[in-house]
């Protein structure tokens, strides 16, 4: 009996011990029982999942977004500009808290676009990062419901795109109506490239159309340590390509908040299209699962297919009915293209300045009407205009060259100048090409060129020392930035108050750098290429013909004495004709050196000023390189940091500085 009841005690000791066992077998058979039935995701965590399809309640939705009853994402339907979205339910911790890092992520997913029409589809789809689940207020058509007019291009949304458009929107400088485009903060996308996928056994990419209707594969992968996004797309019978078609460098840091919704986003235009999303895989710090192709949702039949072949046959009984109208619109069109007909090579593609369309231009100008002709110069004529968009006032300025190779070259030009920025130098806005013809957009001067309000009597009013004192030290400020303060030296090679444009507030900016360089290939009787306008050549170019900072500090002494003195730097009403500098210098050695100021000043003006100014004019147009100064000792000497040379009043001229010379004024 004894024995009978230590046999009892000794089996009740081990069921003690086993139950607990049990209890965590039966919950982690339940576990893989719900992981089973959830066929759609074989992930656990928030941070990596797989959706080999999808079923409802899985993501959160709005618009006109649904899940098929066979596990299809359809984000838009056969509505008109309309709208849907498709987010994970739970956000997901994008950043590192210990640095502020973006972590790695990868991400994986099949989507198809089929339209009513295989050639004509409406706008596209995006994969989309947000701070919210959903995008309110964003707008259907061509803000693919990412964004709207307002917010389009604000940092403050914190919004992360891929978008896959189908639309060509010139708004948004889109490259074309079939690409695939990397967007932050708004639609203009910082890097876009025609659809394409690379093949390996011709060692380039190959064209693939968005709207084809056939289901293609997208990998959006982001590295954190390299701060670089790869986003690769291929046909879904492809594997993943080694290389990405668009590979950009980017810290994400700045634009994703620590916690983001991560989904998709579509919108329609005028035009039936259905956005589907078979099946899309995530993992944070990781690559992201491969789908399982093989058992993703099938797309609907291609039913408009069928319904184009009626359509074609009304519209070959349209063409046949209406030949006459038709011929006649077609000669109606074929005029007003040739009318705003323009040139667009490759090699323009690689410079990626702002190229403004030829009926932009000619609709801002009013079709460069008389009315709105500002002047005519050696290099072309100028109009005013007002861009139809933005009602921005520019100035379009027509030039005409027939080089091919100096076009080229010009262009090139352009897109380095269009960099540069000062507040003494007119703003280069961009271009456009027209056959022959090419015409350069300027900010708008209101108030004109200053050889106007020096030597147009019908000006009312006279510019006054002090404005004209501000308008020397700012072209002096401009032409120092071009010599020493940008990345580059940019020798202007034609300043002239002709050159000097004036704003609203009187400030003077040197336009017109670099233009003479066009005329390197080819001539023009009416300018003196690149040596310059008669007057303001340094000597030493007629002998060498090859232009230098030097020369354009000649250049400037004599505009100093121009706008002083009131005169051309050929006084032709002299006989013989007489130059501006050499008559200057006459005044200082007679011990007049004052009377040469404007008559029209009437004596209101410093005269220690006056006269310090001009020999500054003097000592800059020197007939002797060595002699001149730089513009930086120009700018000092304008603002008193450096002592100006003595400037004797025998035949000898201006005193010819060595550098250690000048080293030895600004250290005193």
């Amino acid at each position: 009996m004894v024995a009978h009841d230590n046999a009892w005690q000794i089996n009740i000791e081990l069921l003690k011990k086993k139950i607990p066992i049990l209890l965590q077998m039966e919950l982690k058979l339940s576990l893989l029982l719900v992981i089973c039935l959830l066929t759609g995701i074989t992930a656990t965590k928030y941070d990596a999942f797989t959706c080999n399809g999808f079923q409802r309640g899985e993501l959160y939705l709005d618009g006109i977004a649904e899940i098929t009853p066979n596990g299809l994402l359809r984000l838009t339907n056969t509505t008109k500009i309309h709208q849907g979205h498709a987010f994970h339910q739970e956000p997901l911790h994008f950043k590192n808290i210990s640095d502020g890092n973006v972590y790695s992520f990868s991400a994986c997913f099949v989507f198809a676009i089929l339209s009513e029409y295989p050639d004509f589809s409406a706008h596209g789809l995006a994969f989309v990062l947000s701070p919210t689940k959903g995008l309110p207020g964003a707008l259907p058509s061509q803000y693919l419901g990412l964004f709207n007019a307002i917010n389009n291009g604000n940092t403050s949304g914190h919004v992360f795109a891929v978008e896959l458009d189908t639309i060509f929107s010139t708004e948004f400088g889109d490259v074309d109506d079939n690409h695939v485009g990397i967007d932050v903060n708004g639609l203009h996308s910082i890097d876009a490239a025609p659809a394409s996928y690379f093949v390996e056994e011709i060692g380039k990419f190959k064209n693939l159309s968005l709207k084809s209707g056939e289901p293609m594969q997208v990998w959006i992968d982001y590295s954190s340590p390299e701060k670089k996004l790869n986003v690769t797309i291929s046909p879904i019978c492809v594997p993943k390509p080694s290389h990405p078609l668009l590979s950009s460098f980017i810290d994400l840091s700045s634009v994703l908040l620590d916690t983001m919704y991560i989904g998709f986003s579509s919108a329609t235009g005028s035009i039936l299209t259905s956005h589907y999303v078979l099946g899309w895989s995530f993992k944070m710090n990781g690559q992201a699962a491969a789908l399982n192709l093989s058992s993703l949702p099938s797309l609907p039949l291609k039913k408009h297919r069928r319904k184009l072949t009626p359509l074609i046959i009304w519209l070959s009984l349209g063409v046949v009915v209406f030949i006459a109208i038709t011929a006649c619109c077609i000669a109606y069109i074929t005029r007003r293209k040739a009318r705003y007909a323009e040139v667009l090579e490759e090699w323009e593609l690689e410079h990626r300045t702002h190229r403004f369309s030829y009926k932009e231009l000619f609709k801002a100008t009013e079709g460069f009407r008389e009315e709105n002709l500002l002047g005519v110069g050696g290099f072309g004529r100028v109009y005013k205009g007002k861009l139809p968009t933005s009602k921005t006032e520019i100035a379009v300025k027509r030039i005409s060259h027939d080089s091919k190779q100096g076009m080229r070259e010009f262009v090139g030009e352009i897109a380095s100048n269009s960099q540069l920025r000062h507040r003494n130098l007119v703003e280069l806005l961009g271009y456009s090409r027209r056959k022959g013809e090419l015409l350069l957009v300027y900010d708008f001067m209101s108030n004109g060129s200053l050889d106007k309000f020096l030597y147009d009597t019908n000006k009312p009013t006279t510019l006054s020392w002090s404005q004209r004192l501000k308008i020397i030290r700012g072209v002096a400020s401009g032409l120092l930035y071009l010599h020493e303060e940008w990345e580059q030296i940019v020798v202007h090679r034609d300043i002239k108050a002709s050159n000097v444009l004036l704003d609203g507030e009187m400030n003077g900016k040197l336009g017109d750098f670099g233009l003479s360089r066009l005329y390197d290939h080819g001539s023009d009787p009416q300018t003196t290429h690149v040596v310059g306008t008669f007057g303001y050549i340094a000597p030493e170019l007629t002998k060498t013909g090859r232009a230098t900072t030097s020369t354009d500090v000649y250049a400037f002494g004599v505009f100093i004495l121009e706008v002083v003195c009131g005169r051309r730097p050929i006084m032709q009403q002299e006989s013989p004709d007489l130059h501006l500098v050499d008559w200057v210098w006459m005044s200082w050695r007679n011990g007049v050196i004052l009377e040469v100021s404007d008559a029209r000043l009437g004596g209101d003006y410093d005269l220690g000023e006056v006269e310090l100014i001009l020999k500054i004019g003097l000592l800059c147009s020197h007939p002797i390189l060595a002699a001149r100064p730089t513009m930086r000792q120009v700018m000092q000497l304008l603002d008193g940091d450096l002592l100006l040379p003595e400037v004797p009043k025998d035949g000898s001229g201006i005193t010819v500085s060595s550098p250690e010379h000048w080293e030895e004024l600004e250290e005193s």
